[in-house]
């Protein structure tokens, strides 16, 4: 069976029967904060690696410039003017506002087509007893954190597996929530290093079936409850001698932990025969972040581009976005063709074999790993808190709240969107305008005009 048609065509000579999936996601990592995207404080080398032997996206971007709904985006394929949640909308006294129980994730398709289903580290759809609990949505197994703000916490007090509480013997906070957050006065047991492990084991499970296997990262996110000491680690590793502010050594500490956790993947794809017919997936959900004492110009965390997390600047939504898969992946390549998290949704389900249900905002990348030619790609659009967002072609449009003028950049000329064209081009202003009223489709919870009390966070 053809998979797609035109240049970049997997035959059944270039496509292994069944391919699994590893999609690595990391939590508020920049678009300049690896090596092969220009970094050159912070050490990258299996990241890099990952680069040099896969395809490198320049336009890629995240669901949103915040956690939930950008990985709402990422489950279901739908940007956040169709997707149910589109903010951090806090669910007291656990969780987030859930995924609903009749959501089609693409952990669910796969499943459906025989699939072994993990995720590992961070959820932040649904708590303990909501709809979107991950075994509800298309997860076999699951290992991590429900709660976003309990995943802050790098020294928790317990962890779920599956729906059972796991308790971290020697860990413990000043004043327990029942969420899980807050600042641990007592300090054994760091929860990235236990992700890291149940990766491996997962990875070299015996089970035969293909699998797809989420592995979302909290690195590099801050521990909000902790402050300007908020960047958690047991230790600076090779930072230690720099002479940085200590939450910069944390920030890189982080990312070149998240490093050696890709590098040991690779090993174990390789130890185990599955580097030959698995797809490895790196991005990040939202640009950096400019907490737990981090300064995300110290390292130029945003690659030059304007704005941080919680922007819709390209600096809050551009993130890295690395393809590796030696068999057939163009290797070395460097795309600069536009995708989104809501792409991928379809690329998975197609490489799977399977068709996407009903109706998404996304497209296949398969064609353009092979370095072919992508479909007509739709307008891309984002919104959050009154903020909407649109690019087509080279062009990219937004405004800071339904009552501000709209704002055009020239992407390809500008990049940083420093150089405001919408006085220039009136006819593209009003495009924009008409793509905004398209691509929203009205939602009671997550209203574009921001609701009163400031609930999403």
């Amino acid at each position: 069976m053809l998979l797609f048609g035109c240049q970049g065509t997997l035959t059944e000579e270039t496509r292994p029967r069944r391919w699994n999936i590893v999609l690595i996601v990391a939590d508020d990592l920049g678009y300049g904060d690896l090596g092969a995207y220009g970094q050159t404080q912070i050490l990258t080398p299996n990241l890099d690696r990952l680069a040099g032997e896969g395809m490198r996206f320049t336009r890629f971007y995240a669901g949103s410039t915040v956690c939930a709904p950008s990985r709402c985006s990422l489950m279901t394929g739908l940007h956040t003017g169709h997707a149910v949640i589109r903010g951090n909308y806090e669910v007291q006294p656990m969780g987030q506002y859930p995924l609903p129980d009749k959501t089609v994730t693409v952990a669910e398709v796969l499943q459906s087509e025989g699939y072994r289903t993990g995720l590992i580290g961070k959820w932040g759809l649904g708590g303990p007893g909501s709809e979107g609990e991950p075994n509800r949505q298309g997860f076999e197994y699951f290992f991590g954190y429900l709660c976003q703000r309990h995943a802050h916490n790098y020294y928790p007090e317990f962890l779920f597996r599956n729906r059972e509480r796991v308790l971290l013997k020697g860990n413990r906070v000043a004043e327990p929530r029942l969420d899980g957050a807050g600042v641990a006065i007592d300090r054994a047991v760091y929860a990235p290093d236990l992700f890291e492990e149940e990766v491996i084991r997962f990875i070299e499970d015996p089970d035969p079936r293909p699998f797809f296997l989420y592995f979302a990262s909290t690195f590099p996110h801050a521990n909000n409850e902790a402050g300007d000491e908020g960047m958690e680690v047991p230790d600076y590793g090779i930072y230690e001698r720099e002479d940085w502010p200590p939450p910069q050594k944390g920030y890189a500490a982080m990312v070149s932990r998240l490093d050696r956790a890709v590098g040991r993947i690779l090993e174990s794809l390789e130890r185990t025969g599955h580097g030959r017919n698995t797809l490895v997936l790196f991005t990040s959900d939202n640009g950096p972040h400019k907490e737990g004492g981090f300064d995300p110009a110290f390292f130029n965390s945003s690659g030059g581009l304007r704005g941080i997390k919680r922007d819709l600047y390209e600096g809050g939504i551009r993130v890295p976005c690395i393809a590796w898969a030696p068999e057939w992946v163009s290797r070395g390549e460097i795309s600069d063709i536009p995708g989104a998290f809501w792409d991928l949704f379809p690329t998975f389900v197609e490489l799977a074999g399977a068709e996407s249900p009903g109706r998404l905002d996304g497209f296949s990348l398969l064609p353009v790993f092979r370095g072919g030619e992508p479909a007509t790609r739709p307008p891309l659009y984002w919104e959050f808190k009154g903020m909407q967002a649109v690019s087509f072609d080279r062009w990219k449009a937004l405004r800071l709240s339904p009552e501000d003028p709209v704002e055009l950049y020239d992407l390809l000329q500008d990049p940083g969107e420093s150089n405001n064209l919408a006085e220039v081009h009136p006819d593209l202003i009003e495009q924009a305008g008409r793509l905004m009223e398209e691509q929203h489709t009205p939602s009671s919870i997550f209203p574009l005009e921001e609701p009163a009390g400031n609930r999403f966070k």
